[in-house]
């Protein structure tokens, strides 16, 4: 396999692709909001219609799925390092 310098060899992904990034945290209003411009930073091209948002069943928490059309393995990383680096985020899938 050649390289290309951007280390996209080390995944099995083709760019661009879209990806599903699934984001969790304690429900609140703004939340959505949140998580869409953590990753619009990174992703400027992302659209209102990329983000899915669910409430738990008891509400208190609350699951974002954002899909980002992907250019790159090092594009992903930084949405994922950004997402997880927010104290109001608990988990990123």
């Amino acid at each position: 396999m050649t390289t290309h310098g951007d280390n996209d060899e080390d995944t099995l992904l083709e760019f661009p692709c879209d990806f599903p990034i699934k984001v969790i945290g304690r429900a609140a209003p703004d939340f959505d909001a949140l998580v869409f411009g953590l990753v619009r930073a990174h992703a400027p091209d992302l659209g209102e219609g990329a983000l899915r948002s669910r409430l738990s069943g008891g509400g208190r928490y609350q699951a974002v799925t954002v899909v980002v059309r992907a250019t790159s393995r090092a594009q992903l990383d930084a949405i994922y390092r950004e997402l997880t680096a927010c104290e109001r985020i608990l988990m990123v899938l």
